[in-house]
């Protein structure tokens, strides 16, 4: 079983510095203005691979996070629940390397291609999609 990512050391224990306009962030105010984020600030991350599309998780940035994606080319997120920033593969070594960044048409979702090394589940699994449910309507086309 994998060993999950753990957050950025010296990371932030507060609530994200970033994403909304009252809040100072490094990211690039002209990206920032076209996000539309959560009542928390924050954006949805759906992350691929880019060769082949294959869909690997969800996650959340918020501003700071983003800006990291962006400069540094690790993926870079915000935890919810631990409260702080983890690069993908910090601790698992199943590092995620950002080969693109686009923004949906209506600002609330990022789509990040990447190169996978590794699982990108923290189960092991390749894909946090892994689980496939029955879908019993009738198909029409």
């Amino acid at each position: 079983m994998s060993v999950p990512d753990a957050p950025v050391t010296g990371a932030h224990r507060e609530a994200p510095p970033s994403g909304g306009p009252d809040r100072p962030s490094r990211l690039d105010p002209a990206i920032a203005a076209r996000l539309r984020r959560t009542p928390e600030g924050l954006v949805a991350a759906v992350v691929r691979q880019h060769d082949s599309g294959e869909v690997l998780m969800v996650a959340w940035m918020d501003d700071e996070a983003l800006h990291r994606t962006l400069t540094t080319g690790r993926a870079t997120y915000w935890s919810r629940s631990r409260r702080e920033y983890w690069v993908k593969g910090a601790t698992s070594g199943h590092h995620q390397y950002v080969r693109s960044v686009a923004l949906d048409c209506d600002g609330d979702a990022l789509l990040v291609s990447v190169d996978q090394v590794g699982p990108a589940c923290h189960t092991g699994q390749r894909t946090c999609f892994h689980t496939e449910l029955p879908v019993t309507g009738e198909v029409t086309s």
